[in-house]
Parts: C-alpha cells; sequence; structure tokens
C-alpha cells in the first residue's frame, strides 16, 4: 500500500504542485501531427497538466503553442482565425505568431504598442509524428530527448492518441505490470486458455503474443540513468530456459513493450488530475498500417473510440460495453488490447487510492515506478536533476526473448548498460 499523502504527491500534476512541478522539467507530446494535418487548419485546445493552451499551424507549416486565452481580454483562442502567419482572436482580431509575437492589434494600431508585447509562446518540437512542447522554466530548458522511433520511416510507424478519463498514473502502473498480461488479455496471450492449452498467438504486432504459459513471473529489477529497467522471467517447456521479457520505464511517465516484431513507445501524459492522454507509437523493421494497429487495440468499434476527438468513449453508463455472454469464450467480455487496459484504468476510478491495496512480488515494477516517481519529485523540490532529463532514449528498447538459466538478463538489451552504469 501506499500512504495518502505520497499518492496525492505521485498524482496531482497541476501548478504549484510538487509533481506538476517534476512534469514541468520535460518535454511533453501535445497532439499528434494529423491533429494539425495542413497549414492554416483548424487550431487544437489542448489540456496539459492542469492548464490549457492552443496548438496551430501556420500558414508556413510550423507549429505554434500558445497559452489559449488571449492576451488581450481573454477570449479562447481555440476559436481563432488561423490565417496568414498566426492565429487571431475573433474578439478583437489581435493576432499571433508561433513565437507569441503580437502581429497586429486592430483596435489599437499603434505599431509601437505591438512590438512591445509578446503572448505567452512555449519550445515546440515536431519530431516521429508528434507535436512536444515545454511549458517548465524558462531557463531550465532541457535538451529534447530523441526516442528510437523517431528515425523510422513513416510507413514502418504508426502513431495514435487515446484520452482516458483517469489519473495517468493508473496507466502507467498497468503498463508496468507484467503479470496482467497473461490474465486481463488471456485470448491473446494464451490462445487455447479454454481447453487448458497454451497455444502461442502468432501475430507478430500483438504486444499481448506471450511465450509462455507461466502467470506468476518473477521480477528483477535494476535502476537506469532514464528511471529502471525489469525482466519478467516465466518458465518454458524446458527447464533450462526461461523466457525473459525486458521493459523498461523512463521517467516521468513512459514505456516500451515488445512484441514479437515491433515496439510500444507508450506516454502516458497527464492532462489534468483526472484525465490522461495515451500516446502509442508502434515501430519496427516493416511497413505497418494505423488500421491494423486501431483494430488490434479494440479502437475499431465507434462505440468505443472517437477517432477524429481521440477520445475513449466507454465507461461505466454503458458497463465499458462488457458482453457477459462473449465470457464464454472471451476471458474479458472485451475485445483489444487498448480497450482491456483502459477498462480497468477507468474501473479504478478518477483517481485511485492506493493506501488500501494489498501487494504481492508480481507488482514489485509497480512499487518501483512509484519510488522512482517519488524520489524524482523530491529532488526537483531540492533543486537537483530529475532521472531521463534531457537524455538521448534512441538506445532504451524492449524485448521477448529466451534466455538461458543462470545467464544476465542484462545482456538480452546490451544499449542499456551505459544508461545503468550512469
Amino acid at each position: 500500500m501506499l500512504k495518502h499523502e505520497d499518492n496525492e504527491l505521485l498524482c496531482r500534476v497541476g501548478p504549484g504542485t510538487p509533481g506538476g512541478t517534476l512534469m514541468r522539467r520535460f518535454w511533453h507530446p501535445v497532439c499528434t501531427s494529423a491533429q494539425l494535418p495542413h497549414p492554416d487548419c483548424a487550431p487544437l485546445r489542448v489540456r496539459l497538466l492542469g492548464e490549457n493552451y492552443v496548438a496551430f499551424r501556420d500558414t508556413a507549416g510550423r507549429v505554434g503553442f500558445l497559452e489559449e486565452l488571449c492576451m488581450h481580454r481573454g477570449a479562447s483562442l481555440a476559436l481563432g482565425r488561423v490565417e496568414e502567419g498566426g492565429i487571431r482572436c475573433l474578439y478583437h482580431g489581435w493576432k499571433f505568431s508561433a513565437t507569441g509575437s503580437v502581429m497586429e492589434t486592430p483596435n489599437h494600431a499603434d505599431p509601437k504598442y505591438a512590438t512591445r508585447l509578446k503572448a505567452p509562446a512555449f519550445p515546440v518540437r515536431e519530431e516521429g509524428g508528434i507535436v512536444w512542447a515545454y511549458v517548465g522554466p524558462a531557463e531550465q530548458v532541457p535538451a529534447f530527448s530523441r526516442y528510437a522511433f523517431m528515425d523510422t520511416e513513416p510507413a514502418h510507424r504508426v502513431v495514435l492518441r487515446i484520452n482516458v478519463a483517469c489519473n495517468y498514473l493508473q496507466l502507467v502502473e498497468g503498463g508496468e505490470d507484467s503479470s496482467h498480461v497473461g490474465v486481463l488479455h488471456t485470448n491473446m496471450a494464451r490462445p487455447g486458455w479454454k481447453e487448458n492449452e497454451f497455444t502461442r498467438n502468432t501475430d507478430v504486432v500483438n504486444p499481448a503474443a506471450l511465450a509462455s504459459n507461466d502467470l506468476e513471473p518473477v521480477l528483477k529489477i535494476e535502476e537506469t540513468a532514464f528511471g529502471f529497467h525489469y525482466v519478467a522471467l516465466r518458465k518454458t517447456d524446458d527447464p533450462t530456459i526461461r523466457n525473459a521479457r525486458v521493459v523498461p520505464f523512463i521517467v516521468p511517465y513512459g514505456r516500451i513493450i515488445p512484441a514479437p516484431a515491433f515496439l510500444f513507445t507508450v506516454l502516458e501524459v497527464p492532462e489534468d488530475d483526472t484525465h490522461t492522454s495515451t500516446y502509442i507509437v508502434v515501430h519496427g523493421n516493416a511497413p505497418v498500417t494505423e488500421e491494423k494497429i486501431v483494430e488490434l487495440l479494440g479502437l475499431n468499434d465507434p462505440a468505443y473510440y472517437d477517432r477524429t476527438q481521440c477520445t475513449f468513449k466507454a465507461n461505466w453508463s454503458n458497463a465499458f460495453g462488457q458482453n457477459r455472454e462473449l465470457m464464454k469464450e472471451n476471458w474479458s467480455g472485451l475485445r483489444g488490447v487498448e480497450v482491456e487496459d483502459a477498462t480497468i484504468g477507468l474501473s479504478q476510478g478518477p483517481l485511485y487510492d492506493r493506501s488500501r491495496e494489498h501487494l504481492v512480488p508480481a507488482d514489485q515494477a509497480v512499487v518501483r515506478v512509484r519510488r522512482v516517481l517519488l524520489d524524482a519529485i523530491r529532488r526537483v523540490a531540492a533543486g537537483q536533476e530529475p532521472p531521463a532529463l534531457g537524455l538521448d532514449l534512441r538506445g532504451v528498447g524492449a524485448c521477448d526473448s529466451a534466455l538461458e538459466e543462470g545467464a544476465p538478463w542484462q545482456d538480452l538489451l546490451p544499449s542499456h548498460r551505459e544508461a545503468t552504469a550512469a
């Protein structure tokens, strides 16, 4: 269990909170590139860390990220006109560039006045099909961290955003919990479970396609410069071989999950204390389509996912679409990896109280997430740098491999050695 005060430290991310102060030291995904599809397209209202912003793509294709409310009289720029190199407020026509320069003030046409002003604008990068922004202290902008998927050709990469109405930590912990994969995702992880026979899932894109029927993995954990990584060791038919599934946790909310032929990079970005934008990036050495990933995740059903608004729609009003009759053949009564994961996160409530838990050894990685984040919060409060800040993350990966008994699991991902030493 976790003390209530520590739970609050971890979950609250608004302005002035310790957790929010940690979060504001990092670059964050704020939307997908596809949500700003072309120059002068409609602007996008963005909720991030308990505050509201507007993202827009100007006439030259450059992305701007500003505070939502116009600095003149507080009207929302998300309703504004995007035209002629900037975004124009509907209320009085004040116009701002992507960098926050005041371009026009029609109701006070003195040009000297405009040059003395600047709208609150924030550093932006567009990489890997995602728009990233930094909203922390201007004097502490960190280096931008690159992930491996950013160097993959677009045909080998799919980027999705799913907005889920619960606290980010519930989704982070679910993603770092290896023992749930063989249970919650039973139909994909252990085909043949109804006949008590293990048949390996042959879908090379599916991150739930386990190589073992063992539901009680042994975990080993090692801290790194980016947070930590761990291995979940599962028994196989050969007593001299273990199935080793290695997964990293990247401060403050990232993970990489292995599928047989692809990697799933997942970033649980807090919109506020009770809403999260989940970014899932699938990449590998072969082409992959958005339709394939959307179907795999169970998001091809409009009852679950609004692809235009990127919103996960299922909730208690429709029992999350769970089909009790289907449960005769389907463990969860749900369809799709993300549908199952998001449903469980939502079932814990908007902000879960961890003081009532009863943990077991299989929960070690979940406990380590909390410990690493609490340590990072305290380090930032003491004026120190948090883990992962400004690191090049292209060498951080994940794997699901066979491992001989007694062999060092760290050898499966030698690119992590440098981060471990740090």
